[in-house]
C-alpha cells in the first residue's frame, strides 16, 4: 500500500524559509512523478510545483523564484524549499505521487507564514 507522508511545516517570518519533506512507502517511486499542492483556509487545493520522474519541474506562478522542488530517489522522497515566504503562503501543503492514472495523497502539514 502507498503511503506518503509529508514534514517540515511549522511558523515562520515574512521573508524566512522553510523546507517540507514527503517520504513515500512502497518501491519503484523513480517512476511517479510526484508534486506539491496547497490548500488555504476557504479554498480549494492549488498546484504549487511538480517533479516528473524524469526530473522536469513545473511550478505556479506564485512561487516562481522562491520555491524549488527536487527528489531524491533513493530515499523515495520529495522535497519543497521555500524561501521568501509570504503570508499568502500560509496553507496545508500536501504531496502526491502519479503513475498509470493513480493517484495518491498524504495528509498534509501546516505552513504559517506570521509575524
Amino acid at each position: 500500500q502507498v503511503q506518503l507522508v509529508e514534514s517540515g511545516g511549522g511558523l515562520v517570518q515574512p521573508g524566512g524559509s522553510l523546507r517540507l519533506s514527503c517520504a513515500a512507502s512502497g518501491s519503484f517511486f523513480r517512476f511517479y512523478d510526484r508534486g506539491w499542492y496547497r490548500q488555504a483556509p476557504g479554498k480549494q487545493r492549488e498546484l504549487v510545483a511538480t517533479i516528473t520522474s524524469g526530473g522536469t519541474t513545473n511550478y505556479a506562478d506564485s512561487v516562481k523564484g522562491r520555491f524549488t522542488i527536487s527528489r531524491d530517489n533513493t530515499k523515495n522522497t520529495v522535497y519543497l524549499q521555500m524561501n521568501s515566504l509570504k503570508p499568502e503562503d500560509t496553507a496545508v501543503h500536501y504531496c502526491n505521487a502519479v503513475h498509470r492514472g493513480m493517484v495518491y495523497w498524504g495528509k498534509g502539514t501546516l505552513v504559517t507564514v506570521s509575524s
